[in-house]
């Protein structure tokens, strides 16, 4: 009897029957999971193009571009090995196409460059640009000094600092340092509703600063005019409007809790309505900047804490004419921003008239973001 119960749930015809439809059964459940997942990627590669308050869903799919892409690879590779040649080649018609999308998030290390500090220093533009939140460490405790000594010991060239808290600051004595070695452009306190102790925007410039103003708030969206050599630089200092997705919201989304939460619908509704009410303010703010940015005619470096990943109409918007140093020079998968499974690059340098040379995000945990180090060549 052995022989016939092994062959009957094993390797006999009933057993082999038994393995094809189960695998009938994966390949439908898949082929249904391959459909939306090839929807959803197509759906992002739109996302850029589309005003936010057009499409309420559209700033969540950006967020999660890189994770359906990843996906999809995956599903295509899973189709390949199964030779089911139609799935198979939908799915390298989604991913092809979103290959030039991949840049955006990750770019293969295909040469290093050895170059010395020095040879760095004497040809470039060091750009700093850092959300410092308002100098307090997600324990709660100021960070003043450590970020003031990190900028010590970088040096940039220009820093473009977002959540600055100008009162604790200057109750440093690291500040005052500083302030030997830098003009600084400040843009008074804010009260905005928004704001966090105060909080505002300021640049700090080794080069002679020549004027300044805000394009929106001192909060928002501010410039200065540096000389750099013979040049006359503006360098954009910006933090647009806030996701609103506060710690609990993180913990709530990164420790799976609305897999079992009783009130999840409640709170993922909350999430999301928040992500579209600020996309459409961020795109509004991102329309008016931009066109400061456009109509400038000399050379120019954007900087800032865009709040929006690279797939997004805001990134869009604001990189439109100008070069993103990551996408030339960065290596490797970036993130930004501390949360989230570390998965957002959010802060951007950006620029024209200047060939990007170096890019770097510093692995401090000083703030909720990591500064971005950038170098930069006047170009012809």
């Amino acid at each position: 009897m052995a022989p016939d119960y092994y062959n009957g749930y094993g390797g006999g015809p009933s057993g082999k029957r038994r393995r094809s439809l189960v695998m009938r059964l994966v390949d439908l459940a898949l082929t249904l999971v391959t459909l939306a997942v090839g929807a959803t990627m197509v759906l992002t590669y739109f996302v850029p193009y589309v005003d936010p308050g057009s499409v309420w869903f559209f700033p969540v799919l950006g967020l999660a571009a890189p994770a359906v892409y990843v996906a999809s690879v995956v599903l295509t590779l899973y189709w390949i090995i199964r030779w089911r040649w139609v799935c198979a080649g939908a799915m390298l018609v989604v991913v092809v196409a979103g290959l030039f999308k991949v840049s955006l998030f990750w770019r293969p290390e295909i040469r290093r460059s050895y170059a010395t500090e020095t040879a760095f220093d004497r040809a470039a533009v060091k750009v700093m640009s850092y959300n410092v939140r308002s100098f307090y460490g997600e324990d709660g405790r100021s960070s003043v000094d450590d970020i003031l000594r990190l900028i010590e010991e970088q040096a940039p060239d220009l820093i473009c600092l977002q959540e600055f808290n100008a009162r604790l600051a200057e109750q440093s004595e690291e500040f005052s340092l500083l302030g030997e070695k830098y003009e600084i452009a400040h843009f008074g306190r804010t009260q905005a509703p928004d704001s966090v102790y105060g909080s505002t925007l300021t640049i700090l410039s080794k080069y002679r600063i020549l004027r300044s103003d805000t394009v929106l708030t001192p909060s928002s969206s501010v410039w200065a005019d540096v000389i750099v050599g013979e040049d006359t630089v503006r360098v954009f200092n910006n933090h647009l409007r806030s996701t609103a997705i506060n710690a609990s919201d993180n913990q709530f989304i990164t420790s799976h809790q609305f897999l079992s939460d009783t009130a999840r619908e409640t709170k993922i509704r909350s999430i999301v309505t928040r992500l579209r009410e600020n996309s459409v303010l961020r795109a509004a703010q991102v329309d008016s900047i931009a066109q400061v940015v456009g109509a400038t005619r000399t050379r120019r470096i954007v900087c800032g804490d865009f709040n929006d990943t690279p797939m997004s109409y805001v990134y869009r918007t604001m990189a439109r004419g100008l070069r993103d140093a990551f996408r030339e020079c960065g290596s490797g998968y970036s993130h930004t921003f501390r949360g989230f499974y570390n998965t957002l690059r959010i802060d951007y340098v950006l620029s024209g008239g200047f060939e990007p040379l170096s890019y770097e995000v510093l692995p401090v945990d000083y703030s909720d973001h990591h500064p971005v180090v950038v170098r930069l060549r006047k170009s012809s």
